[in-house]
């Protein structure tokens, strides 16, 4: 099945969020160490085909880069070697932590497991990957 695969990519940790198939939801799949990413995303694509890479783009309250994103510039290189076919779309991921937070407050999360940013990466990836989908299901509809 086709899926859209958002990635909220840190130095260490990496929060992983995909659609489902109709590319209307995000779900968060899982935080992984960022050195395995590349291997974690090619076994991933063995068993679901990958249609887009959506890549939490950090920048500063003012527009400009971020000290993150010279990092994520480096795994966007990486990430086209090992994917060359498949599109990438940068999304901005400015308070996608602070929306992952207060997900997981309202979800009833408990102070202990909110402390967790694994948690707190994998729900951003899962943010970041839902307003590229909401963007792109309104654009759709308004076609």
């Amino acid at each position: 099945m086709d899926r859209i695969m958002g990635i909220d990519y840190g130095k260490r940790r990496t929060g992983i969020a995909v659609s489902d198939p109709l590319g209307i939801f995000a779900s968060a799949l899982d935080t992984i160490d960022s050195a395995k990413l590349i291997d974690y995303i090619k076994k991933y694509a063995i068993q679901e085909r990958i249609i887009r890479f959506v890549v939490g783009y950090p920048v500063n309250m003012n527009g400009k880069p971020s000290e993150a994103q010279a990092h994520v510039d480096v795994f966007l290189k990486q990430l086209a070697k090992a994917f060359p076919d498949v599109p990438v779309t940068l999304e901005d991921e400015r308070f996608t932590s602070v929306l992952a937070h207060r997900a997981m407050i309202d979800g009833g999360m408990k102070y202990k497991d909110r402390r967790n940013k694994a948690s707190v990466d994998k729900i951003a990836a899962a943010i970041i990957l839902q307003s590229f989908l909401d963007r792109q299901n309104r654009n759709n509809t308004n076609v």
